[in-house]
């Protein structure tokens, strides 16, 4: 995977308008799957997919990583760098390095994507798998996509945060 010049915020969120089929983080729709047990529910995201077929999705969850689970960061770099093996998702605390079920989910979310004909993916700013334009690595936030977000790109699907809308 390179770096490569995203697409505007306009250009994202005129994307996901014209998308039929959205892959979202279940945890903006409601869905406890947090790595803290809670739900990040969005009333603006929910508003935005009103006339979309939503496909739900946690990574980190369908990886078989439990709710609740420790934070993790991203260390020596973005998701990017996870996928050139430059660097890796680690948990916080505990210093276990989790990239595995972390690459693994974000292949789960892109065949979820493949399979239901998502062109759009809306996801968690700030996480270590879906942030899409910052996340936290070595316990700082900084510029950057999480996991998931670097492969959805990668594989041409147009990724916005909730923090767009």
């Amino acid at each position: 995977m390179s770096e490569r010049a995203l697409p505007s915020r306009d250009e994202r969120v005129t994307a996901l308008r014209e998308a039929r089929v959205v892959l979202v983080s279940a945890c903006l729709l409601g869905e406890a799957c947090r790595y803290d047990g809670r739900c990040q529910r969005s009333e603006r995201v929910l508003a935005a997919l009103a006339d979309k077929d939503v496909v739900p999705v946690c990574p980190e969850v369908a990886s078989g990583l439990p709710v609740p689970r420790p934070p993790v960061d991203l260390r020596g770099g973005t998701g990017v760098d996870v996928w050139a093996g430059r660097a890796t998702a680690v948990e916080r605390a505990a210093d276990i390095d989790r990239t595995e079920p972390f690459q693994r989910g974000a292949r789960l979310a892109l065949d979820a994507a493949r399979r239901f004909g998502a062109t759009v993916a809306l996801l968690k700013e700030k996480s270590p798998s879906c942030g899409s334009q910052r996340v936290y690595e070595s316990g700082q936030l900084r510029a950057g996509e999480g996991i998931t977000t670097a492969l959805l790109r990668a594989e041409g699907i147009t990724v916005l945060g909730d923090e767009d809308l």
